[in-house]
Order: C-alpha cells, then sequence, then structure tokens
C-alpha cells in the first residue's frame, strides 16, 4: 500500500499537482495509488496492527538490553546507542502507524466503523507512550501536517495526557453502535477485552507518572481497582507469530535469527545467573525461556574468552557473578557491555527457548539449534501486556503510593500467573509432548508453589519497604523476559532491580535514560535540536540523575 505521509520529519517529498487541466490531472495521477476514495479502512487497520508489532519489538529489544535481560555489546552506551539506532523506530512510528491512522479515521468515521476506531485510537495511545518514553519531547501536534516539514516538538508530558485521553475515547468506539467488522490480530473481536487493555494502559500511565503527581496517580489506580476490569488470566494482549520460513517469514524474529543458521543474540549473563543460581535452585521458567546447546560450560579461549580471565576489580568488590553463572550446566552468555568478537560458538551458545520466541524446550538434550524445523518453529509470541503484569503494577503502587490492596497477595499472584501462562503457552506449541514428558503437570505444580511460597518469604523478611519493593522488581524483571519495554520503564521507575551487573569497563558511561533523537529527524528537520547525551531523562522520571542506574 502507498503510504501518506503527512509532513513529518523521514526523507521523503511531497508532490502537489496544481493543474487545472483534468487530462494532465489523470496522467500524473498513480492509478495504483490509494487515495480518500478507493482506500480500505480494513486494509488500513490491517498494516496499522502488524506496524505496531514491530515498533514495539524495536524498543522491547533495545529495553533488553538495557536491562540485562539478553546481552548488550558494546564497553559505551553511547556507542551502544548512536543517533543512528532507532531509525526504524521512529519511521514506524510516525510515517507508517500515525499517518496511516490520520487517513483511517475520517473514513472510518464516514463509514460509522466504531471499532475500527476504538482498535486504531488504542493502538495510537500505544504509539504515543512509547514514543515519549523513548525520547521524551518529540513532536505531536505539529507533526502531521502536510504542509509543515519541520514540526516542532511537544512536551512529554502533554502527549502522555493526549494519549490518556485517546484511551477514553477508544472505550466509547468499543461499545457504541457499529457498522463494519475489521480483522483483529490481537484479541479476535473480543471488544470487552480491548477495554480491559486500556484500563491496564490507564493503570500503567498513573504509575509512571506517580512522581509527578502522587495524588493524582493514587486516587486514579484506587479507581481502577474499585473497578476491577484490568487484564485477567484470559485476556493477555500478546501478537501471535506463525511458522512459515517463505517471504514475508511469519515467525518470531528471535527464531529466524538463531535456528536457521546458529549464532543470534547472547544471552545475559547476569539474567541467566537470577534464573539458575542466585535463589539456590532454578526458576520453574528457565527452561522455557532458554535452551543449552550444550550442558557444560566451555574450558576453550578460543570459544569464550573470559573462561581464562579475572573478573574486573569492580566485579569482585560487588560480587558479581562474570563471564558464566555458577554450576557448570552449560548456560553460556556475555556479560553486560562486553564488546567483544564473535567467536565460534554459535552453536554452543545459550539459545531462545519456547517462551517467548517459539525455539526449543530445553530438555536436557543439548542438541545445536541450526535447524528451522525444530522447536515451536517460530511460533512464538510477543508478550506486549499480561495479566501476570497488572499484579506487579498494583504491587510497587501499594508499596510505593499507598493504593489498595495488598502487596505481597499482589506479588505472588502475578509470579504465579507469570509461572503458569509460560507453561501454558508452551504447552499450546508444537514443543507440548517434549515439555510434559521433561515435566509432568504435577511437578510444574511442585516446582511452582515452592517458588512462589520462597518468594514470599524473601518479601516478608525484607526489612524496609525498599527492600521489598525490589523483591517486586526482581520478580517482575524476570517475568518480563521477552518485553524490554516494560523491564525498562520499570527500571527507570524504580531503580530495580538493586545491583544490577554493572558494564565491564568500571566507566561506561551514563545509563541511557533517554534515547537520542534519530537521525532522520535531526537531518531533515530544522527545528530539530539533538540532546547533550543519553542521560536526558524522560519527563516521568524523576528519580537521580545517573549512576543512580547504570
Amino acid at each position: 500500500m502507498k503510504r501518506f505521509i503527512y509532513g513529518l520529519t523521514v526523507a521523503t517529498s511531497l508532490v502537489f499537482a496544481t493543474s487545472c487541466d483534468e487530462k494532465l490531472d489523470e496522467l500524473l495521477e498513480n492509478p495504483n495509488a490509494v487515495n480518500a476514495s478507493t482506500a480500505s479502512p480494513d486494509f488500513l487497520l490491517n498494516r496499522i496492527q502488524l506496524d505496531y508489532k514491530d515498533l514495539w519489538y524495536g524498543i522491547a529489544d533495545d529495553g533488553a538490553r538495557l536491562t540485562r535481560q539478553i546481552n548488550q555489546g558494546s564497553s559505551l552506551y553511547i556507542n551502544a546507542y548512536t543517533a543512528v539506532s532507532t531509525n526504524g523506530t521512529w519511521e514506524d512510528g510516525y510515517s507508517s502507524i500515525l499517518a496511516d491512522i490520520k487517513f483511517l479515521e475520517p473514513l472510518a468515521v464516514e463509514a460509522n466503523f466504531q471499532r475500527h476506531l476504538g482498535i486504531a485510537k488504542t493502538i495510537k495511545a500505544m504509539v504515543l507512550f512509547d514514543l515519549v518514553d523513548t525520547y521524551g519531547d518529540v513532536p505531536y501536534s505539529e507533526a502531521l501536517d502536510p504542509a509543515n516539514f519541520f514540526p516542532k516538538t511537544d512536551s512529554g508530558e502533554s502527549i502522555y495526557d493526549a494519549a490518556f485521553a485517546l484511551l477514553n475515547e477508544a472505550a466509547g468506539h468499543f461499545t457504541a453502535t457499529s457498522a463494519g467488522t475489521p480483522n483483529d490480530y490481537y484479541y479476535a473481536r473480543d471488544y470487552t477485552r480491548w477495554i480491559k487493555l486500556i484500563n491496564t494502559l490507564k493503570l500503567r500511565y498513573f504509575l509512571n507518572t506517580k512522581m509527578v503527581d502522587a495524588a493524582a496517580s493514587t486516587a486514579g489506580i484506587n479507581a481502577l481497582i474499585a473497578e476491577g476490569n484490568m487484564l485477567g488470566a484470559a485476556d493477555n494482549f500478546i501478537f501471535r507469530f506463525g511458522t512459515t520460513a517463505a517471504d514475508p517469514d511469519s515467525r518470531h524474529p528471535k527464531f529466524g535469527g538463531q535456528y536457521t543458521s546458529g549464532g543470534g543474540d547472547y544471552q545475559s549473563t547476569y539474567f541467566m545467573h537470577h534464573l539458575t543460581v542466585a535463589k539456590g535452585f532454578d526458576d520453574p521458567r528457565v527452561k522455557y525461556y532458554m535452551y543449552r546447546q550444550v550442558l557444560t560450560n566451555t574450558t576453550s579461549v578460543d570459544e569464550q574468552e573470559c573462561v581464562s580471565q579475572i573478573a574486573p576489580p569492580h566485579y569482585l568488590s560487588g560480587n558479581y557473578p562474570y563471564c558464566n553463572p555458577a554450576g557448570n550446566k552449560g548456560y553460556w552468555g556475555r556479560d553486560h557491555l562486553d564488546p567483544d568478537g564473535i567467536p565460534p560458538d554459535g552453536l554452543k551458545r545459550t539459545a531462545y527457548g519456547v517462551y517467548p520466541a517459539g525455539g526449543r524446550f530445553d530438555n536436557d538434550s543439548g542438541v545445536p539449534v541450526n535447524n528451522p524445523a525444530l522447536g515451536a518453529k517460530g511460533a512464538g509470541i510477543h508478550p506486549i501486556m499480561l495479566s501476570s503484569y497488572v499484579d506487579f503494577m498494583l504491587a510497587e503502587a501499594a508499596l510505593t503510593l499507598g493504593t489498595n490492596g495488598d502487596a505481597k497477595a499482589y506479588l505472588t499472584s502475578g509470579v504465579t500467573k507469570s509461572i503458569n501462562y509460560v507453561r501454558a503457552f508452551s504447552l499450546s506449541t508444537s514443543e507440548a509432548s517434549v515439555i510434559t514428558g521433561k515435566i509432568p503437570d504435577a511437578d510444574h505444580v511442585r516446582q511452582r508453589d515452592a517458588y512462589v511460597a520462597y518468594v514470599g518469604t524473601q518479601f516478608d523478611a525484607a526489612a524496609s519497604a525498599d527492600a521489598k519493593l525490589n523483591v517486586v522488581g526482581l520478580e517482575y524483571w524476570l517475568a518480563l523476559y521477552g518485553n524490554g519495554k516494560e523491564a525498562y520503564n520499570l527500571y527507570r521507575r524504580t531503580g530495580k532491580p538493586a545491583n544490577m551487573q554493572p558494564g565491564l569497563e568500571a566507566n561506561p558511561g551514563p545509563f541511557v535514560r533517554s534515547f537520542l533523537y534519530p537521525s532522520n529527524y535531526i537531518v531533515t528537520n530544522n527545528n530539530a535540536v539533538q540532546k547533550p547525551d543519553v542521560a536526558e531523562q524522560v519527563f516521568w522520571d524523576k528519580n537521580p540523575a545517573s549512576p543512580w542506574i547504570y
């Protein structure tokens, strides 16, 4: 579909035909282009939904690296995230999703396609939240004006408020009398679940803005608790991938990046440490999250240079894990901000498992993953907003704002839902028989209940509200595997989990509190002003400057 771009800060040009000669107009008009009289609201909405999962994935992947869920290469933060790093995020947000929504809205209004409008406005709100969370102040009020090539930025706070208003509008569209039946790639036309998502997004809005207006956040969250209409266990907001390798590739991007020929991302040593060592027993989710291609650690410096080295002094003084998690179990990753090159370890490093990437469940077979017919064949998910996240957010709110409900009960509910969902999703894939052969249902229940009891004991033993918040933050972080976006927000909002593994360099520069504006905005907009560095904080991040987090 031809994309209509409305005065956006990307390298495009708009040609306006002003001739009154009708024959010339006919010659100039592209018969394959979409215009207002031929556009299909259905196709536009399809594209909007698909583009959102791409926007979300780019932001979530960056957040996962910054919060040590997967490895972040480069020795310095500023080198890891330059002005070109997020060009795709900017283009997905502005020239794709927001432009298509602007084109869709009058067509849907004219046809009384209320459900189209509800989905589109919910996604528009999410895009605006995402852009502010990523960059801070961004263009909005002038951004979609086709006569303005140089839109100025609006404050992040005003855009957040505009997005909140869009959520209210979207909720009205889901209950209004409507014509049309849109494709719904997320909830299969169950619009009551879209309203639950809207309420959950409001919860996150109030939690993110709690340092801006604590009273408003407290009142808003208590009202949502009283209403009781946020995401439940059957309402997870996910995007499902398929198993088709042909163009277009319908598989989870992490699967395609690793199972086709081996290689792919390095898992985070620190994250795997918390899944396998930190509590003294394995997290029930680790064999779903991670797949080991080998079952013991290498001793070859040609494969893993760090096995012959001593941890840097700041690692030793902080007692951080280095090189590999303890236990010689074959969990093979990299430390935070490790800039080393790529040795011949593509078929040995720990790979993505069945959740959420649609890979293999780890049944201790230690078989390499360079075969796209293995595992769930890429039929993974993007866990964009899950019911377990609701409980973790409510636990955080109870501890930091004093909102209604018991923080420990929310915490243990969130952990239980997370463990159950990871297994339930994995059992819905072609790996089901492998999973039940290794971990029957009775063993799953036993492992889950023991883990939840341990977490509850840790919470009770925490001596202060901040220590209890760290228990909540740590468990939320572990449950967020596959969703670095919420992990990144959590880390900037609370500083939790505390004592994250630092970079290998003693001074890797300031942590990324917001991203540099992308180059495709800076070089095309005369009003654009680049940030001095990545330490600039978004409006809701009122916490101390770095190195409060690092």
